[in-house]
């Protein structure tokens, strides 16, 4: 018996010997930013983490303070920002608050930091290898990519006095995997790698051949695709990989109704494995073409998808054009498969999969964007949110991500665009515009319509989960109060589907659009005040009787015709004279009275038509007394026909 015992610790042993020879180095991680074929495989024996600023307490204080933006204080000076014991890569590391402090990175244990940067080199493009757009500053964020692997633990230690908010997300390896630590002096031995990843990260013509020389299946076909009937752009009868299908005209899937889904079918599984609205998948952000990423997206020539797509028997590619009551026209497409013959590895691949929903999360819990039990790994979101509750714009993107892998939290955010690698919502510089970078971006802003985006692709971060995942994002600053309507699309590989799809109705897939627009005075970029209007404490304050306007950047709002609110706070007059100009005409001065004794109070002070937004709405002001004190924070624009 001993001797039995014996042989199979000696054969365990030697397994595990054989297991740790898997390399990971600089290098073999910075293949991982390029080479998508191995996007389906598992990474086995490894686990995804973030250490990040967020309030630890449940509150929104995610960095502004800087309170829980530091593990501890070294006694030497300086703060610990990171700490690692075991072996692992830094994936990513992202901030809006970037500065001249120094990091200090100690690896396996060293006194001596084995290189040092300042914060703000990491994504300035000023050190090498830490070159855009592998790490680089969008829409308020900046981010680094840069993998940074460590043999026996890994510190960074922040030199100045207080850092704000920060996300580093890691992997950690087990026992399988042997580490090479990150070396800065030999990192130039790379630079023709690294090139080759900017340069195939900065082709804006995406191509499958951006990632593959050549070796596919070529399957092109011209459809007319009806409303009411499904067209079919591949069937396959064995098994393989479907390395990129591509969609033109573009413009077409435009508009505010999403009629067409794109549905996916491998093997002989009982439901589609992607059945979702083609605007939705290929990054349309309300009715617009928005997202032009790595790996997915829409230019003005076409829509292109080029995640690999492995499958065991075969494979079945479909549109179907929903039907609606009113007229909807006939589409003629050009159609594009790229697929090879190599059948899935189901021992080391899964399949693709996408889980779309459009809900109301309700009030005190958080949005879920996927949940469910398998083994697969997660690698893209792409959100978008509208407000229903229009006095607070879009304050539901306070809410941080949550990542739970195999029942155990593993990544906790500090904000919705900071999960995106953006920052700063609504402030001028940030998050304010549809703009990204290959793996990340905004896909629409706009503070009137309260509505805005993102998308992430998780490529060298992907995050395998072994027996289940739960991935959240919360709508509010605190307790998920913010109301708002979310439509996301979650997508992942697995050896099965981990939860059951949502199909797409007409109602779940009419874009919305508000009729009632908010113009904050604390968030200036749509109001421009002058004369005796002014500006202050984050309001707007009418501080004499004379020559005070305001004007209103008009082209975020449908046509149409529009009753005026100002939001009144407080005024020592109890009525002012208001003269509008908008498109159609100059209007007379007229008198506007209110209580101000029952303020604050929206107080409606005219009508105006939206005929040509690009022409701003002026609104004149003027009072009998020379000191009116009344203060707004807010214009609204209720719609009351088209």
């Amino acid at each position: 018996m001993t001797r039995i015992i014996t042989c199979i610790l000696l054969v365990s042993s030697c397994s595990l010997l054989s297991l740790a020879q898997i390399k990971v180095s600089f290098e073999s991680e910075l293949r991982r930013l390029m080479d998508i074929h191995v996007l389906p495989q598992y990474i086995e024996g490894t686990i995804v983490k973030q250490i990040s600023s967020y309030d630890t307490t449940g509150g929104n204080d995610d960095g502004f303070n800087g309170y829980y933006s530091y593990i501890r204080k070294e006694p030497s000076g300086g703060l610990v920002i990171f700490e690692a014991k075991e072996q692992g890569v830094i994936e990513r590391i992202w901030t809006p608050t970037p500065t001249q402090d120094t990091l200090d990175f100690y690896f396996d244990n060293n006194s001596k930091p084995g290189f040092s940067i300042r914060l703000c080199d990491l994504f300035n493009n000023r050190i090498f290898p830490f070159v855009k757009p592998i790490a680089d500053q969008k829409v308020g964020g900046n981010y680094s990519y840069v993998p940074i692997p460590y043999r026996k633990g890994c510190k960074i230690v922040f030199r100045g006095e207080k850092i704000l908010f920060h996300q580093i997300q890691y992997r950690e390896y087990d026992e399988r995997y042997s580490v090479q630590s990150f070396d800065i002096a030999t990192v130039s031995n790379h630079a023709s790698l690294i090139n080759k990843i900017r340069n195939i990260w900065n082709n804006d013509d995406r191509s499958i051949y951006n990632f593959y020389p050549g070796g596919f299946h070529v399957l092109r076909k011209n459809i007319r695709l009806s409303p009411g009937n499904t067209a079919s752009l591949a069937h396959l009868h064995k098994g393989g990989r479907i390395l990129g299908i591509e969609l033109s005209p573009s413009h077409v899937f435009e508009g505010l109704f999403k009629q067409i889904d794109l549905k996916i079918s491998w093997d002989d599984e009982k439901a589609p494995a992607v059945y979702v609205p083609l605007a939705d998948f290929f990054g349309f952000a309300y009715g617009v073409r928005s997202m032009k990423s790595l790996l997915l997206g829409a230019n003005d020539a076409k829509l292109y998808c080029y995640i690999p797509m492995p499958f065991d028997k075969k494979a079945s590619i479909e549109l179907v054009y929903r039907k609606r009551d009113v007229d909807t026209e006939i589409l003629d497409l050009s159609v594009v498969v790229y697929y090879t013959d190599e059948r899935r590895n189901v021992l080391k691949e899964g399949r693709f999969y996408c889980y779309w929903k459009n809900e109301n999360p309700p009030l005190g819990k958080p949005y879920v964007f996927l949940s469910g039990n398998g083994k697969g790994h997660y690698i893209g979101t792409l959100l978008q949110g509208q407000a229903t509750d229009f006095t607070h714009f879009t304050e539901y993107f306070e809410g941080d991500d949550y990542t739970e892998i195999d029942g155990k939290m593993t990544m906790h955010g500090t904000g919705s665009e900071d999960y995106f690698n953006g920052g700063w919502y609504a402030q001028p510089g940030g998050w304010v515009e549809r703009l990204g970078s290959p793996l990340s971006g905004c896909l629409e802003y706009s503070l009137p319509l309260s509505r805005t985006g993102g998308y992430r692709f998780f490529l060298l971060d992907k995050m395998p989960f072994k027996k289940s995942i739960l991935h959240t994002i919360e709508h509010g600053p605190e307790q998920n109060n913010r109301a708002v309507n979310y439509i996301s699309a979650a997508l992942y590989y697995a050896d099965h589907p981990v939860t059951t799809i949502n199909l797409p109705t007409n109602e779940s897939t009419k874009i919305y659009t508000p009729d009632t627009l908010t113009f904050y005075t604390r968030l200036m970029r749509h109001l421009t005040y002058n004369g005796s209007l002014i500006f202050r404490n984050e309001k707007a304050q009418l501080v004499g009787s004379e020559n005070a306007s305001l004007n209103i950047n008009a082209l975020e709002i449908p046509k149409g015709r529009y009753e005026l609110y100002l939001h009144i706070e407080k005024s020592e007059v109890e009525s002012i004279e208001i003269k509008i100009a908008d498109a159609s005409n100059v209007q007379n001065w007229h008198n506007v009275r209110f209580n101000k004794d029952r303020l604050p109070a929206n107080i409606l002070i005219g009508r105006v038509d939206i005929s040509v937004p690009s022409i701003p709405i002026n609104i004149l002001f003027k009072c009998k007394n020379a000191n009116p004190g009344l203060v707004f924070d807010r214009v609204a624009l209720y719609k009351i026909d088209n």
